[in-house]
């Protein structure tokens, strides 16, 4: 089943104003639906928010449209949006191969955004949401990682963490 995923770009001004001069539609049918839309490296959310509209401050033109799962091979694309009309996308990301155990499980706690963009060693991996509940987490090799969670607004929390087969580290 295909869903079609609105991202509303639009500017700073009047929205009766922006519909005329500045804003424009992206429709993104995108596999799996939990991947991350950045456009012009900024992180907008999973792709599955974008059922509902939303809005965004980007202006009509060329812009890079990157989706993102740390599962799948990331995809690069550009659109161009036009005032008013809708830019269809659409991608079924292809899958890389499982990682091995063993396994470590990472933890996120932000309860000021559960869609704060979550890198670990500079790389999306997701958001809040998909790791902070205790039947959730992010399993990883043991080793040593940089966890960044980075809110819409405000500052970024860093945490350096290790971890260690068969336990739970937890960011807040």
């Amino acid at each position: 089943m295909r869903f079609c995923y609105v991202i509303m770009l639009t500017t700073l001004a009047l929205p009766v104003v922006a519909q005329d001069s500045g804003t424009g539609y992206l429709c993104a049918h995108v596999k799996p639906g939990r991947a991350g839309v950045f456009v012009d490296g900024k992180y907008l959310g999973p792709a599955a928010n974008f059922k509902v509209a939303r809005t965004y401050s980007v202006p009509v033109g060329d812009h890079e449209v990157k989706l993102i799962d740390p599962r799948y091979q990331e995809v690069t694309e550009k659109v161009t949006i036009r005032a008013g009309k809708k830019t269809s996308l659409h991608e079924t990301m292809t899958e890389l191969p499982l990682a091995k155990p063993p396994f470590g499980i990472l933890r996120t706690i932000y309860p000021a955004d559960k869609f704060a963009a979550v890198y670990i060693n500079d790389k999306f991996y997701g958001h809040v949401g998909e790791f902070n509940g205790s039947p959730q987490g992010l399993l990883l090799n043991p080793g040593e990682y940089d966890v960044k969670i980075v809110p819409p607004t405000g500052a970024p929390i860093t945490q350096h963490v290790t971890i260690v087969a068969d336990k739970t580290v937890i960011v807040r």
